[in-house]
């Protein structure tokens, strides 16, 4: 099941949202906080990867299950 499109643009927004953060925390803050944020970039982009690799390992345990 893929993500809804809603869902979807609001993770683009959050994502862009965290790469401003991040381009003003690389000028003024400590290592640390760019790290942390950097981290939750890569969270939201795992959730559109991790759900598009379940859909496709779906579609083939459903093909293994029915014997298509």
């Amino acid at each position: 099941m893929a993500l809804n499109d809603k869902v979807v643009e609001s993770l683009n927004e959050a994502e862009s949202h965290l790469r401003n953060a991040l381009y003003w925390a690389a000028k003024n803050e400590r290592p640390i906080v760019c790290k942390q944020i950097a981290d939750m970039i890569r969270e939201v982009e795992h959730i559109q990867s991790f759900d598009s690799l379940f859909d496709t390992l779906e579609k083939h345990t459903d093909k293994f299950k029915f014997g298509e």
